[in-house]
């Protein structure tokens, strides 16, 4: 099987667009996470000057998000798998209940990951922010929604699944950490966002 990754952009799009279960929504957080940590670290590279010392080691982490997360786009796939065939089973098969469960799980560690990471994105852009070039911040400012976007995608494919199994402390303690996670860098994101909107719009963001 040919990864996602592999993909051209058209091709991976039409698989999007097709009747596979994948690549879905996940894949396409995941890939949203990664052209966020793309256009940061063409940010860095662009605004590199001795004078910044601190952008060759922000480049290198954003060069290994954007990595992860693109893996994650198989991931995501591969994880989906288990769960899709469980779903199959007859519903009064022995033991359906503790497959079912373990796929579940399964299905939610690369959403969960893919929420670390577009975390990870989100914490060195507010690093980038000052040390950005001017005619770069529509970069860096198209990288914060999309790394919102990721987060909040990652999340919706990580709830649709911790929900169906409400006792379970594993999903629990999954749901929670993906909780804390928008809480913390959602905000950050939307406000960088805007902040480079309203900059760029000549916008007064004082009295």
């Amino acid at each position: 099987m040919t990864e996602l990754t592999e993909l051209s952009l058209s091709a991976f799009a039409a698989e999007l667009s097709s009747r596979a279960p994948t690549p879905g929504g996940g894949g396409a957080a995941a890939l949203c996470g990664a052209l966020a940590a793309a256009l940061a670290a063409m940010a860095a590279r662009l605004s590199e000057s001795a004078e910044k010392p601190a952008l060759p080691t922000l480049i290198e982490r954003a060069d290994a998000q954007r990595q992860e997360l693109l893996s994650l786009i198989d991931r995501d796939a591969e994880g989906f798998a288990p769960l899709s065939a469980a779903y199959r089973l007859p519903k009064d098969m022995p033991g359906r209940r503790a497959i079912l469960r373990e796929a579940t799980l399964l299905a939610c560690s690369a959403p969960l990951d893919m929420l670390r990471s577009a975390a990870a994105t989100a914490e060195l852009l507010v690093e980038l922010q000052p040390l950005c070039k001017a005619l770069l911040l529509s970069d860096l400012g198209c990288a914060a929604q999309l790394c919102r976007a990721a987060m909040a995608c990652a999340a919706m494919n990580l709830f649709v699944n911790t929900r169906t199994l409400p006792d379970e402390g594993e999903a629990k303690a999954m749901a929670a950490e993906a909780e804390a996670l928008l809480a913390r860098w959602v905000p950050v994101c939307e406000a960088l966002g805007q902040s480079v909107l309203d900059t760029l719009r000549g916008v007064s963001t004082h009295g």
